[in-house]
């Protein structure tokens, strides 16, 4: 079976207003009880996963789901549904479809707090979790900035030019070679007209910037209380530049809940984007081991 690209399907989901499709790409032998779930961050999609997905194909099914509202997935009429309830009940009926037994779990910033939630819950599948660059509590420098450019409407007219803009605002992802970066960048990108623009909602951002410093403090005080109720062995990784999860943070997570284990990646900020070798490799060994 080829292995070189994966294959795109739907899964349909549940909204208060009625339903909605989750699109999710997966790779590997659909008939393998070893899944692997990678979930991607606030504006991404699920290709960001392609390199480590190359890596691990050999061992898993691999599943990497385009979160409501980006990618191929179906965009909500009220804005105020994206958010981390709607997104942990949508990863809840892609589990009850995929029928897996054994499921592990990387999840990139945003999709690490969904992986959070879904290992926390009574019963959850989930048996390994991989934190990428996220933790209960973020930092607010970091937030500021994706409240900076999330939601953003841009046009482009080549690639290249749509690849440099999004470089401008994404130079925390670490050191990438131009083809490396146009890979991660083209399945960012949909015709309209023509000109290329994003795929993801630009309504996305408004839950995200209506986020008061009480409730970011609730979200913080509940997000620990799931971190500490996390029973799967949990590897945690960081960019020694993160801007969103504070060294001190990360320190804390190793020490309490299910104790993480903690591996940084020097140059990098928020986020490793699981591209270069020692990323990937981190991950294929934690996910591997005993």
């Amino acid at each position: 079976m080829p292995t070189d690209e994966p294959r795109l399907l739907h899964v349909q989901c549940l909204h208060g207003r009625g339903l909605h499709r989750m699109a999710y790409w997966e790779w590997g032998d659909p008939a393998n009880d070893s899944v692997l779930v990678c979930v991607h961050g606030l504006t991404r999609q699920g290709r960001d996963f392609d390199a480590l997905a190359r890596t691990l194909v050999d061992r898993y099914r691999i599943v990497c789901p385009d979160v409501v509202g980006r990618g191929r997935s179906d965009w909500l009429a009220d804005p105020m549904g994206y958010g981390l309830p709607l997104y942990v009940a949508d990863m809840v009926t892609l589990l009850a479809r995929l029928n897996a037994r054994t499921v592990h779990w990387v999840g990139t910033s945003m999709g690490g707090l969904i992986g959070l939630a879904v290992a926390a819950l009574g019963g959850s599948p989930v048996g390994k979790l991989v934190l990428n660059d996220v933790g209960p509590r973020l930092d607010p420098s970091g937030l500021a900035r994706i409240g900076g450019y999330v939601g953003q409407t841009r046009r482009w007219q080549t690639l290249d030019e749509a690849a440099d803009a999004i470089w401008a605002i994404s130079t925390g992802f670490g050191p990438h070679t131009r083809e490396q970066w146009l890979a991660l960048t083209e399945p960012q990108l949909k015709l309209d007209g023509n000109a290329l623009v994003p795929r993801s909602d630009p309504d996305i951002a408004v839950p995200f910037k209506a986020i008061t410093p009480e409730l970011a403090a609730a979200g913080e005080a509940a997000l620990w209380q799931t971190f500490d109720a996390l029973r799967c062995p949990t590897l945690l990784l960081r960019g020694a530049e993160s801007d969103l999860l504070a060294s001190d943070t990360a320190r804390e997570m190793g020490q309490r809940g299910p104790r993480a284990r903690l591996v940084e990646f020097a140059g990098v900020g928020h986020a490793p984007m699981l591209v270069q070798p020692e990323q990937t490799q981190a991950v294929r060994e934690f996910l591997l081991s005993p």
